[in-house]
């Protein structure tokens, strides 16, 4: 759950406490092999009701700065559930968590109950919590309540366009975080993510490790794919973002635009399907669109109360952001539905389901540290207000939010490292799996992964929509190829579409 996908799994986050990190000298340049390597794990059981019950937990120390290996240390925390069959046991299955800024610590708890048995028995599902999050040592903004808001936090401009209130709120969120994110969020940036994962392969005792990267985990994972090449194993990168190294994050925000657009005639074409009762909008997938927009532009005028939502009313911008939310997955088509009726006055508001301001602080201050630690973003207000102006035109659906301003306009320092230049050296022992129309990570970003890596990657193309695609969309070849991949090594020679099902 990044600011950038922050709808997708917001629910899910818990911001828990763990010891901070003090402050941290000036060093040299970075380097994981400049520190012994960490003790082994030591394993117990894990804190949580809602873990599986063969899930342990242990904690794992890391360098707050890698330039200063014998420094001050933060915390990660590292589950596992291990392989079923030990006898057919291949290595670890490290999961990287999407976001940036979504737990990752019952990712094994989670997967257990959706791969498959060739998978589960050959491998140690290992899952974390990244530098910054949930039981790793975390990081807080001290954000106020109304800055948590999602059409706060994505900047979507007034109804008129103007985004005046979002530099303002975006210079807001750069000031607490600078002010009371302190040196762990200075250390948030996916180089030094795939640096922990790769002391997470050394406290494992791995010499090499497979991994499974979803959403922005597909960035981390590339990255670490791309500076440890030589310790990688079977990668799978599922739902991937563009790597572009001059835009990275910046972009991932643009791209949403497409990726709206890419995704939008799917719950238009179900939403005026008439075996589809109980939430039909309307006759044709082109009116379902219309009356979109109209509802939206209506909204923005007069809003309706909305008791328990941030804010408290369901305007435009709040139909636009539960817009975004609900393509991610074709489960979450009634539940936008819902609010275009009540809208229209045929239903009531459904109950609000805001996530606590206590999970969101934290998963937020991630998410914020890593867009701007990663890559300079512009700094000229009239360049936002153009391309806003011009995007909102192009992408009605977005209404110019995904070109706009971010915190990164206002961050006070430029980022301590480039970008990583994912490229094709390296063993060709990766799988990508994408759908064609996701409207987070599209397409057409994920053909530019693919051809970052070059020979080191096939590429799994599956005919669905939503956010995720392995063991998530019920797309037999899909799933197939990639649990085949991760139980045998056996991958594609060439790049495969799997066709629509269901």
């Amino acid at each position: 759950m990044r600011i950038l996908h922050l709808g997708a799994a917001v629910t899910t986050v818990l911001a828990l406490t763990a010891p901070a990190a003090t402050a941290v000298p000036a060093a040299a340049a970075p380097s994981a092999a400049a520190d012994a390597a960490p003790a082994p794990l030591v394993w117990a059981s894990c804190a949580d009701a809602a873990a599986d019950a063969r899930q342990q937990c242990a904690t794992l120390p890391v360098p707050l700065d890698y330039r200063d290996p014998a420094g001050p240390r933060i915390t990660l925390t590292v589950s596992r559930i291990p392989a079923a069959r030990p006898d057919q046991r291949r290595g670890a299955l490290v999961m990287i968590p999407g976001g940036p800024g979504n737990p990752g610590l019952n990712g094994p708890t989670s997967a257990v109950k959706r791969l498959p048995r060739s998978v589960l028995d050959r491998y140690d599902l290992i899952g974390f919590d990244p530098r910054g999050v949930g039981r790793s040592t975390p990081v807080d903004c001290g954000l106020t309540h109304e800055d948590l808001s999602m059409t706060t936090l994505l900047p979507w401009p007034a109804p008129d366009g103007s985004i005046t209130g979002n530099l303002e709120t975006a210079r807001r969120i750069a000031d607490a975080c600078t002010r009371n994110g302190g040196p762990v969020l200075r250390s948030l940036s996916t180089r030094n993510e795939a640096r922990d994962i790769d002391r997470i392969r050394q406290a494992l005792g791995e010499r090499r490790i497979s991994a499974w990267g979803v959403s922005y985990g597909t960035y981390a994972g590339a990255v670490h794919a791309t500076m440890f090449p030589q310790h990688t194993d079977r990668i799978v990168l599922d739902s991937n973002d563009d790597p572009d190294p001059t835009r990275v994050e910046r972009g991932w925000l643009a791209a949403y635009a497409v990726g709206v657009e890419d995704r939008f005639p799917d719950f238009a074409a179900w939403a005026s399907d008439p075996a589809n009762k109980d939430h039909r909008l309307a006759d044709t997938p082109q009116q379902v669109r219309e009356l979109f927009l109209r509802l939206a532009a209506q909204l923005d005028g007069a809003p309706l109360p909305w008791p328990g939502a941030n804010p408290a009313r369901l305007d435009g911008n709040t139909l636009r952001a539960a817009l975004l939310d609900t393509l991610y997955a074709d489960a979450r088509f009634p539940r936008l539905a819902e609010l275009m009726l009540a809208a229209q006055g045929k239903r009531r508001l459904p109950t609000a389901s805001t996530p606590p301001d206590k999970a969101m602080q934290n998963s937020v201050a991630v998410s914020v540290g890593t867009l701007c630690n990663d890559v300079s973003w512009p700094r000229s207000a009239d360049s936002y207000a153009r391309e806003v102006a011009a995007d909102r035109i192009k992408y009605p659906l977005t209404a110019g939010m995904p070109v706009n301003a971010m915190p990164c306009a206002f961050w006070p320092t430029a980022p301590a490292e480039a970008p990583v230049v994912v490229s094709d050296r390296g063993p060709s022992n990766i799988l990508m799996v994408q759908n064609l129309r996701d409207p987070a990570t599209p397409y057409r970003g994920a053909l530019k992964l693919r051809a970052a890596l070059g020979d080191r990657a096939r590429m799994v193309s599956v005919d669905a929509g939503g956010h995720d695609a392995y063991a998530a969309n019920g797309n037999a070849c899909g799933d197939a190829l990639v649990s085949r991949f991760l139980a045998d090594g056996r991958r594609p020679g060439h790049d495969v579409l799997c066709p629509a099902e269901g």
